[in-house]
């Protein structure tokens, strides 16, 4: 194994020291591990927390700030944080609007995330909605989920419902945003090399010099089915079409489509996986209006992408145009 780490245990709070000094716009509560906006909570603003498994950076510390989230919050790799942890994250961001809570669909985060919900209604009335993010289409259930896993589509929903809030809208609204994203976004990734967890030293699993895995998850979870390494052409239907007949998308539609590196993959490549996915969209009459291309949702260090597709209205397209400035998300302001 070679990382640029310290300590294999450190990881997680060295890294966050490295977010605190690079990013003076955020505040970080090194005790919860919760990454903050400086000047959250905003009054009169519903505020957004998520949060997850560390190893998915810049998913989603790196998606705190003006346009986005109020505060995320980081567990060990790949490992939910506890509710106590999300509980002062809640607090932290409770402006009296109410809090939304945007929760990837694995086990162990709905579960720490509903209870931080139930623990902040009880200790100071906070109101609390929960958004739960499913848009994997690979598979039905995991070694993580009962459900479709979330994937890529989080930063979709994220981006989503923070402008919506950002804009003033109320818990009710922001949090009708939020599922209407989801149920407009469908994902679907492949990997070429597994990744390695600091603390394990080895990779996850195996895969061949000539060898995929189609539909994996992004902590390495089995996917549909193991295939021979194929051209990017090949790669981009085999992750696009289910996503197209899943919805359906129909002729005519208008996305977001977002190639996401897992880690490992040059942006050279994603470009030219890109390429070939809107290829794809458009041999199916579905029209691109956004972009989004780069490791965003990622795996450590795993090689190989997924591919998110958001339906969207004018509404949505606003949403996601609307100013938005994180340490990974920046534009319009």
């Amino acid at each position: 194994m070679k990382k640029l780490i310290n300590d294999p245990a450190d990881v997680v709070d060295d890294a966050l020291a490295g977010m605190a000094a690079a990013h003076p716009e955020l505040r970080i509560d090194e005790k919860n591990r919760v990454i903050l906006r400086a000047d959250a909570p905003t009054p009169g603003k519903v505020g957004l927390v998520s949060g997850g498994g560390s190893g998915h950076e810049p998913l989603h510390g790196g998606f705190v700030g003006r346009g986005m989230l109020d505060a995320a919050c980081a567990g060990e790799v790949f490992t939910s944080p506890v509710p106590d942890r999300i509980l002062a994250a809640t607090t932290a961001v409770d402006a009296g609007a109410g809090v939304l809570h945007i929760v990837k669909n694995y086990t162990g985060d709905v579960m720490n995330f509903e209870m931080a919900a139930e623990l902040a209604a009880a200790e100071s009335g906070t109101d609390v909605v929960s958004v739960v993010v499913d848009d994997d289409v690979a598979v039905r259930d995991s070694l993580y989920t009962a459900g479709r896993r979330g994937v890529g589509g989080t930063l979709v929903v994220e981006k989503l419902a923070g402008a919506a809030a950002e804009a003033g809208r109320t818990l009710t609204e922001v949090a009708d945003v939020a599922r209407r994203a989801n149920a407009e976004t469908r994902s679907m990734g492949v990997a070429l090399t597994s990744c390695t967890v600091p603390a394990a030293g080895r990779p996850t699993f195996e895969l061949g010099e000539t060898e995929m895995e189609l539909g994996i998850g992004i902590h390495g979870e089995p996917g549909r089915r193991r295939l021979p390494l194929a051209s990017a052409r090949e790669i981009a239907g085999l992750l696009v079409e289910p996503l197209l007949s899943d919805l359906p998308y129909r002729s005519g539609d208008r996305v977001i489509c977002f190639v996401n590196g897992m880690g490992g993959t040059p942006l050279l490549e994603l470009y030219v996986m890109y390429a070939e996915v809107a290829r794809v969209l458009r041999a199916h009459g579905v029209e691109v209006v956004r972009s989004l291309v780069g490791p965003y949702v990622t795996s450590l260090d795993m090689a190989g992408c997924s591919v998110t597709v958001t339906r969207v209205d004018d509404e949505l397209l606003e949403l996601w145009d609307a100013p938005v400035r994180t340490p990974a998300l920046n534009w319009g302001v």
